[in-house]
């Protein structure tokens, strides 16, 4: 296949100035589409579970995983049999990335405060952990341990009292070994093999077996995403997730073969994944798709790439890095990639993005695994008011107020004056109070 013809199989392309009305909106808006089908078999699943319990989950196991597990919670000893059959080098890698994930956490953690707005008032927030989370991890076609690290270790951190994990089962009726391990070296407190919306439907509500949750993170399928919009309400959720992003912002100074390699990457994750490259000038541009047409032809999941390409992805040439910025500011970019010559400017005028990679030697790919930062970060353009998982998700704020008797009573008429204006002459009688003792 040419090179040009490569590039016609690729959704977006050329200046972004001239991007059509359709193709800007359909940039700017993905992931808001809502299949009918998948929700409303979410929808069902809920039901049957909050209906059946246990049982539900057992009928769901035998219907999509082809299993029919005695018991829905793995055993300790299996957990830890799978930490220690784990070969060396990726229980290694897992707890190196455990103990970054560590340091960094620990380093986003709130503290609490307090302030006097005027003397004699002061007002407190103090952030208290979740009493119980959980965590989803995806089974089946591909596992993902690095999911489990991500969600579990900042509960840790943020010292939430219980952390509990739902994957899908495989042919042996529990998760995949390496989540086993993985959950072994978080110290995930419960394990249960399960999965799709039936796990966030069990988690949310809670069954015989399951316990009712606080907050419920994690990716997962359609299913799972439809199952957790829909519970939100009874349970918090970490923000929507959908197929991975990534946006590289490149100009003169980056390595093209760098630039395709990235988004080759990140492309193979899904055929809705969405990557871009935003190249500043057309000599740029053209050595980025030149790079990409190479990398393509070795490229192991070529099928899922290209697929990904077709839907979502693209070159698109900025004028200036000015604009290339605002273009990304306005997609809002899961990830975003700056391989350009002046790296702080740059990130000075990053406004919305769910995690920044500063340089061509920060491969997202390590902050996918393990640079310590975490991978479960907004798509979809939620990047604009969503943020990444951190140790905010898993605490919830106590605000306390204290106000001195001389200050109770230079408030008292002010607050009866507000309270009578707003129809409402039981709070100026109860603040009134204060003005005669």
């Amino acid at each position: 296949m040419t090179v040009n013809a490569r590039l016609r199989s690729m959704r977006y392309g050329g200046p972004i100035a001239e991007l059509t009305s359709a193709d800007r909106e359909a940039l700017m808006t993905r992931g808001a589409e809502n299949d009918a089908s998948v929700a409303a078999d979410a929808a069902q699943i809920i039901a049957e579970v909050r209906q059946g319990g246990d049982e539900s989950l057992r009928e769901l196991a035998r219907r999509f995983d082809g299993v029919a597990p005695e018991s829905l919670e793995v055993p300790s000893d299996v957990i830890r049999r799978a930490l220690d059959e784990t070969p060396l080098d990726l229980r290694r890698a897992m707890e190196r990335t455990a103990r970054n994930l560590t340091t960094v956490h620990r380093t986003f953690m709130p503290t609490a405060v307090e302030t006097q707005p005027e003397p004699g008032i002061i007002v407190g927030r103090r952030p208290d952990p979740l009493e119980r989370v959980g965590i989803y991890a995806p089974g089946g076609r591909a596992t993902y341990p690095s999911s489990v690290l991500m969600g579990a270790i900042p509960a840790r951190v943020a010292g939430v009292r219980e952390t509990i994990l739902c994957s899908p089962p495989d042919s042996s009726g529990v998760p995949s070994r390496s989540v086993l391990a993985a959950a072994a070296i978080a110290e995930v407190d419960r394990v249960f093999a399960v999965g799709g919306a039936g796990a966030i439907a069990a988690m949310a509500f809670g069954t015989e077996s399951i316990p009712r949750v606080n907050r419920i993170v994690g990716p997962g399928n359609a299913y799972v995403a439809a199952a957790k919009l829909q519970v939100v309400g009874q349970v918090a959720i970490d923000s929507p997730a959908g197929p991975s992003e990534l946006v590289v912002i490149a100009d003169e100074s980056a390595d093209p073969d760098v630039v395709a390699l990235e988004l080759i990457a990140q492309a193979e994750h899904d055929p809705r994944a969405c990557v871009l490259a935003v190249a500043v000038g057309a000599s740029v541009a053209d050595r980025i798709e030149r790079a990409l047409d190479a990398a393509l032809d070795v490229a192991r999941r070529r099928e899922i790439v290209m697929s990904a390409f077709a839907a979502q992805g693209g070159v698109l040439l900025a004028g200036s890095l000015d604009a290339a910025i605002s273009f990304s500011n306005e997609y809002a970019p899961e990830h975003l990639l700056l391989c350009v010559r002046d790296l702080d400017a740059a990130l000075s005028k990053v406004l919305n993005a769910g995690t920044v990679f500063m340089g061509m030697t920060a491969s997202v790919a390590f902050g996918d695994y393990m640079t310590g930062a975490n991978h479960v970060l907004p798509t979809g353009g939620l990047a604009r008011s969503y943020s990444g998982l951190s140790p905010l998700d898993y605490v919830r704020w106590t605000t306390y107020q204290r106000v001195s008797p001389d200050t109770a009573a230079s408030l008292a008429a002010d607050v009866a004056c507000f309270a009578e204006a707003e129809g409402l002459p039981g709070h100026a009688t109860a603040a009134r109070q204060w003005s005669e003792r």
